[in-house]
């Protein structure tokens, strides 16, 4: 739902915003219309910061990505909100000064860009300085975003700009190689393209990421000098970390709360959609308790992290604060056993074979009493391809009742994805090869009888197609070939799972 602006806000469009080599950025500013020094809220991206809900027959023509995908519960922003950006009607009757940037060689701003480069964050410092310099500014200035407007904080954030006293990464990856293009070495051929695409077509950037990733499939210096030093940031943060956005985000958000140098940071975990929980009622009340407290001096009670366990897709089971992610677990370990099984060792020697593109092999076990499944699973496996070289090794892990699959919200409105999913690319040969393989964080409650799946595939666990599949994302499997899984008492195939202990 989009509504229009109220006229207490005051509006300056494409204000110029110099930077240190001379090139100008242009931002919207957004200023409460009664005047007088406020604190300040950047978001810098390459979407364009003029690409706004705009009125039409009657009617509001919105961000086709809304439209596109299923959406959990109704988002509304106003006619100035830009795509993942905070909706400026919202946040200017709070008391805050809104500035929504074009990155360099984005929108209306000067230059050829590079996206999540050294030099983009020197560009987003230089912004942060201005902003704080400006006769509206009282002088404290905050990030907060979705996505690549998450993306953009971390870098700046490493340099330590003077005025910048918050950040709110709401879902932003951390390590392109690692979480976006090729998590766990596996080329993601789907949203990737289609993301660099478009960038490439509304925006000057270079280099042409599209064109560097198909070149680079190995982890080098070039994918590395993208990655932020999470271990520099000093400024507060509020993390969101989605357990529903595994193909995209949900690695790295976890990433930068664990590896973050603030030692004022906190998590804010979901699994419904990104959008919903980014405008939702509770995400905009947690944002405001912590930009108030550290941009307002304010006070907080804002939990060191906020977890989320569901039991399916649309029921929470529980919301409670912890001290620590994850929080205290002990593990299960369940070895993978001929006929489909998880369980205990002794283990027979068996050996599985897993066609390239055909059903998964599955295994299976039986909650006997009530569990939380919290945190971040693992995997043992040893394969070995009757053809040498890379496969591409996907796991899952599926929840049923009654006989049932329950399905849990994932990744780009899909609304049928497993618990967690992990994946691997293996050059595998004759000899059985020892692979370790993570999946994405995830909290969920079993009930006593529920069962839990593990699948092991060599394509992509869910189907693609646009209305019931995992739509745009898309990996490169292995080949037709496949692999095998060999299990015997000197090579235990294991599961391992983070168990919350009863309280």
């Amino acid at each position: 739902m989009v509504t229009p602006i109220g006229a207490d806000v005051r509006i300056r469009r494409d204000v110029e915003v110099p930077m240190r080599d001379g090139t100008v950025l242009r931002a919207n500013v957004y200023l409460p219309a009664t005047g007088g020094l406020v604190p300040a809220i950047l978001c810098a991206h390459p979407y364009g910061k003029d690409a706004l809900p705009r009125r039409a027959g009657g009617r509001y023509r919105i961000n086709p990505q809304f439209r596109i995908l299923r959406q959990t519960a109704a988002v509304h922003i106003s006619d100035e909100t830009s795509w993942e950006a905070p909706d400026p009607a919202w946040w200017v009757p709070q008391g805050y000064a809104v500035i929504n940037l074009d990155l360099r060689g984005a929108g209306r701003s000067d230059g050829v860009g590079s996206l999540m480069s050294d030099a983009e964050a020197e560009d987003v410092f230089d912004a942060i300085e201005w902003i704080a310099a400006q006769d509206w500014c009282d002088g404290g200035v905050a990030m907060l975003g979705v996505s690549y407007l998450a993306i953009s904080q971390y870098k700046a954030a490493a340099l330590r700009p003077p005025h910048l006293r918050a950040i709110i990464p709401w879902e932003g990856f951390t390590d392109a190689y690692r979480d976006f293009f090729y998590p766990g070495g596996v080329r993601e051929v789907g949203f990737s393209r289609l993301w660099t695409t478009l960038v490439r077509r509304g925006s000057r950037m270079s280099p042409d990421l599209g064109r560097e990733a198909e070149a680079r499939p190995d982890d080098d210096a070039w994918w590395r000098s993208l990655a932020p030093d999470l271990g520099r940031i000093e400024t507060p943060m509020l993390v969101c970390g989605s357990f529903s956005d595994a193909n995209l985000h949900s690695r790295g958000s976890f990433r930068a709360f664990a590896q973050a140098g603030s030692s004022d940071r906190h998590l804010f975990t979901h699994r419904t959609g990104k959008w919903a929980a980014f405008y939702g009622d509770e995400g905009k009340a947690a944002q405001r308790a912590f930009l108030d407290a550290h941009l307002k001096d304010a006070s907080s009670e804002l939990p060191r992290v906020r977890l989320e366990v569901r039991e399916r897709a649309d029921l929470v089971h529980a919301v409670r604060d912890e001290e620590r992610w994850p929080p205290a677990t002990g593990p299960l370990r369940l070895h993978l056993a001929d006929g489909g099984r998880l369980g205990h060792p002794p283990v027979r020697s068996s050996a599985v074979s897993v066609a390239g593109r055909r059903r998964a092999a599955r295994f299976s076990w039986v909650f006997a009493d009530d569990t939380e499944v919290t945190g971040e699973a693992s995997v043992r496996l040893w394969v070995s391809a009757a053809v040498a070289g890379p496969v591409s090794v996907f796991v899952g892990l599926s929840k049923w009742s009654g006989g049932r699959f329950v399905p849990f919200e994932g990744s780009y409105g899909f609304g049928r994805d497993l618990v967690t999913t992990g994946l691997r690319r293996v050059d595998a040969g004759a000899a059985p090869t020892e692979v370790e393989i993570d999946f994405a964080p995830s909290a969920t409650f079993f009930r006593d009888g529920d069962e839990l799946r593990l699948h092991v595939a060599g394509r992509q666990l869910s189907p693609r197609n646009p209305l019931t599949g995992a739509f745009p994302a898309l990996y490169r499997s292995g080949g037709r070939a496949g692999f095998t899984l060999h299990s015997d008492p000197g090579r235990p195939q294991v599961l391992e799972l983070p168990i919350v202990e009863r309280r």
